[in-house]
């Protein structure tokens, strides 16, 4: 059993009839991508995301370990555009997932390979909607930008910047200021990327989600993947279990398309299992 609101994953339709998608859902995620499935897009162009630095409130949530943006930014905060998208998405929060150990903690996997971690980068739609709460529940209301993180001895330096901070997050509740983060730098140096209708991987599992998984992946060390096996779901006095294991498992596509702008014909390669 992975993340916990109580029950795990599979029960989370059951415990409240306001996640019933959980359960009954067509267009659910995380998935699974089979490279040869994929439906080759020449109109997919590259995703925008503005490049400008900012600030945020890193927190240990008892399920995961989150990012938030700082509402008050002069610059008007991270836009994501372009690619699969038709509007403006206003990026309000990041999310780490990660395993216990190295050979789980991706909630998307690839040919049926999960990797050690993966970041998620979420926007609402900031054209149609005022805010995050309303776009969760209405048409294109989300967008979440996928990359899966893989080991080696040097890692990405804003993710290095974020996992530098896991020592102040120990238990659920604690949290710390982080400032001058770019977003658009935790994004790998690809335009390359592969696109479906998807849902929230939280309750109540809501199906209003773009999602765009980056074709290359981010890396981090094993020191830093270590650090995030210290932290707890509880507090300091009822610490409960590790934080680790904090992903949903892959769900069915239901026919669903998952598009690319990869030619796969091409000499391009999507990301493989862990050890690669």
């Amino acid at each position: 059993m992975v993340m916990r609101y109580n029950i795990g994953p599979d029960f989370w339709g059951r415990l409240n009839p306001a996640w019933s998608l959980c359960s009954t859902g067509r267009r659910q995620s995380p998935v699974n991508i089979e490279p040869r499935q994929l439906l080759f897009d020449p109109n997919l162009k590259p995703i925008a995301v503005s490049n400008h630095r900012v600030d945020g409130l890193l927190q240990n949530t008892g399920q995961g370990i989150v990012f938030r943006l700082s509402e008050d930014d002069e610059l008007g905060g991270v836009n994501i555009s372009l690619g699969p998208l038709s509007y403006r998405y206003r990026v309000y929060e990041l999310r780490l997932h990660f395993g216990r150990t190295e050979d789980r903690g991706s909630e998307h996997s690839v040919s049926g390979f999960v990797f050690p971690a993966e970041l998620q980068i979420l926007g609402y739609n900031c054209d149609l909607y005022a805010n995050v709460s309303e776009a969760r529940q209405r048409a294109q209301g989300l967008v979440a930008l996928a990359v899966i993180i893989k080991l080696r001895d040097s890692a990405n330096v804003e993710l290095r910047l974020l996992t530098s901070q896991l020592l102040h997050l120990a238990f659920k509740g604690s949290q710390v200021a982080v400032k001058s983060v770019s977003i658009r730098d935790l994004l790998p140096d690809t335009d390359s990327y592969m696109t479906y209708e998807g849902s929230s991987t939280t309750p109540g599992c809501e199906e209003t989600v773009t999602w765009i998984l980056m074709n290359r992946p981010l890396y981090m060390t094993r020191q830093q993947l270590f650090a995030t096996r210290k932290l707890m779901q509880g507090d300091a006095f009822h610490p409960k279990a590790p934080l680790g294991n904090n992903f949903r498992p892959t769900q069915p596509l239901h026919g669903r398309v998952v598009r690319t702008n990869i030619d796969i014909r091409s000499d391009v390669r999507l990301p493989r299992n862990a050890s690669q």
